[in-house]
């Protein structure tokens, strides 16, 4: 994923070197001043900085931590005041980067060969010396000297933290490569690269917003946001303009304090993720940006292959439902409310997010097992007898028997479902006389969802009941037919279970 610059903002103008002037004669700082004015090195001129003593001077180094050279004096508050600045310099601000040239009109104070090696001075010059051609020439050398010694530490820097950031990608990429989902896979996009770009301190995090979204026949899906003053799926005018722009250039942007990332994929889908608010995106961003993004475009190609499996799955699973329920009469979309409102419970109760897709997924097979009742029993329309009774509820234990030998995790739940959606809470139900929790929560809450389905719609032996009476009937029928908690979340969702109603109405 390459990344565009546009209109990214940025000076133009070199910095120039920074030089300090610590001496107690003010005649020095002004000499030096006019000497060096013209000077450059790199297309960069000189700022000065001043301090007429050694307090002053540690004062100053302390404060300017990118000064390149200092000009110091040894004799001023007192005869070492300089050499004890130095050591200062080096030791207490650990500063080992700043040129350090000593000036002194008094050399036998501080011989040459001993100050240079006891106090790590880089130059040492007599006053009387440095005329402005050896002036020119000592600062030349001094920065230049600097400029490679600061090349030579960014380049480790920069190494190191690209080291570090790798590091950081990789347990990024297994992060995202671990979600299943859409949902969870732009959730855990936008985490991680928030984390990446080290604005996941709780000050900046605040600051971002961002949206993941999936771009498929000039149209864009909200799958997750970050931030986002309202969580409703429509995207913001200044969103779209910088979505679009991605999409036209088919490559990730970063203009202002703007990223959006273009993850395509085989399909005609592509993924992208959109974040306001990163400011100062640096050259290891980008470059960790790329690697995790050709990472990223993998997991989406096989999460779009996943999820054309899994919806290819689901499909047939609501046909072969579709096929037992009109074989028995039921009404046409009763599976598919049966399936929606069971998921509407489990989300209520608290079941993880796999739990809830997987039940949404196979209770529609709650009832497989009908395929084997004859039709004299399955379609009898008057009341049943003992016998014939007893072949109805021979159903749930053949359902189970034709999904129970799969190792898929929908077969293995529909068969759980196929068994246990006809146990009551209180014992008295069937096949097994499973009481309370001894039946599975998928039973239970499957068990809820289809009787508020059988109450609430027409059947060839009754009306549908008003909602009033669906409600008495599931409080009267709590903690012996239905788990009580189960009831309590269709209850307190029923405005929800009414809309899904509305949804798939039948035809």
């Amino acid at each position: 994923m390459p990344l565009s610059f546009l209109n990214k903002n940025s000076d133009p103008a070199l910095k120039p070197w920074k030089i300090a002037i610590v001496d107690d004669e003010e005649d020095i700082h002004s000499i030096t001043k006019m000497a060096l004015k013209r000077f450059k090195l790199d297309g960069r001129g000189i700022e000065f900085f001043h301090a007429h003593s050694a307090k002053e001077g540690l004062e100053l180094m302390a404060k300017e931590k990118d000064i390149s050279l200092v000009f110091l004096d040894v004799v001023m508050e007192t005869d070492d005041a300089g050499l004890m600045l130095a050591k200062a310099i080096r030791q207490d601000l650990n500063n080992h980067f700043t040129r350090i040239v000593l000036r002194t009109g008094q050399p036998g104070q501080a011989p040459e060969e001993q100050v240079i090696v006891d106090y790590d001075i880089n130059d040492y010059k007599e006053k009387t010396e440095l005329n402005r051609k050896k002036l020119f020439t000592t600062v030349f050398a001094a920065l230049r000297a600097y400029r490679d010694i600061v090349k030579v530490e960014e380049a480790r820097v920069y190494q190191e933290a690209y080291r570090h950031g790798l590091e950081r990608v990789i347990a990024s990429t297994t992060d995202v490569l671990e979600h299943r989902t859409l949902r969870q896979f732009f959730s855990g996009l936008l985490q991680q690269v928030v984390s990446l770009l080290h604005v996941n301190e709780p000050s900046m995090l605040v600051q971002v917003k961002g949206l993941g979204a999936i771009y498929s026949e000039n149209d864009y899906q909200v799958i997750a946001q970050i931030n986002e003053e309202n969580s409703q799926s429509s995207i913001d005018e200044e969103a779209q303009v910088y979505l679009n722009k991605a999409i036209e250039a088919k490559q990730s942007i970063y203009e202002n304090d703007t990223l959006v990332g273009y993850f395509p994929s085989k399909t005609d889908k592509v993924s992208l993720l959109y974040l306001k608010g990163v400011e100062n995106l640096n050259e290891i961003d980008t470059k960790l940006l790329e690697v995790f993004s050709g990472n990223v475009s993998l997991a989406f190609d096989n999460l779009l292959l996943n999820k054309e499996i899994i919806d290819t799955q689901e499909d047939l699973i609501y046909r072969l439902g579709d096929v037992v329920e009109s074989r028995s009469q039921e009404a046409g979309n009763h599976i598919r409310r049966m399936s929606e409102v069971s998921f509407l419970l489990a989300s209520e109760l608290g079941l993880s997010e796999e739990e809830c897709n997987l039940l949404k997924q196979a209770a529609p097979m709650h009832d497989i097992g009908k395929i084997a009742t004859p039709d004299s029993v399955l379609l009898k329309p008057g009341r049943l007898d003992e016998s014939e009774m007893d072949i109805m509820k021979e159903h749930p234990s053949v359902g189970f028997n034709i999904l129970s030998g799969s190792s898929r995790p929908i077969l293995q739940t529909a068969a759980i479902i196929s068994q246990q959606h006809h146990e009551k809470y209180d014992g008295t139900g069937y096949p097994s006389g499973l009481k309370g929790e001894e039946i599975h929560i998928f039973g239970r809450i499957v068990a809820v969802a289809d009787v508020f389905d059988a109450l609430t719609h027409k059947r060839c032996y009754k009306e549908a009941w008003s909602i009033e009476d669906v409600v008495a009937f599931m409080h009267e029928v709590s903690g012996k037919h239905l788990d009580p908690k189960v009831v309590d979340a269709l209850l307190a969702n029923i405005d929800e279970a009414q809309a899904i109603n509305n949804v798939y109405k039948d035809d």
